[in-house]
């Protein structure tokens, strides 16, 4: 996409999809936090995000998720998460954000979860 941190785009019927790939951080995050707030722009804002290429996030990246996540809910939707590293698992834990984002193993997982 950009040769930055989007690493491609789709849409599975009305669920818009981000990979991810590469450091999330404060140098990184303004692609993924303008995309966020597009596909979070009308209802129903069902967004899964892909962070498998992601191998490193900060605070940055986690405000922008979050803040995407809020801007979903207010239009009936949601932002999912799938298929994280364990490394960048370990801080959705420490900052017990795993409880606030569904997180799925797959992308599959995540897709199918809207429709249910």
């Amino acid at each position: 996409m950009d040769g930055g941190l989007i690493d491609s785009t789709s849409t599975v019927g009305q669920i818009q999809i981000l990979r991810l790939a590469g450091n999330f951080d404060v140098t990184s995050h303004m692609p993924a936090r303008e995309w966020l707030e597009t596909a979070a722009s009308k209802p129903p804002a069902f967004v899964v995000v892909n962070l498998s290429g992601v191998t490193f996030l900060d605070s940055t990246a986690l405000s922008t998720l979050v803040l995407g996540k809020k801007r979903a809910q207010a239009l009936n939707g949601d932002v999912r998460l799938c298929e994280i590293q364990q490394q960048v698992r370990i801080i959705f834990e420490l900052t017990r954000l795993d409880s606030v984002f569904e997180i799925f193993l797959s992308e599959e997982e995540a897709i199918r979860s809207f429709r249910s």
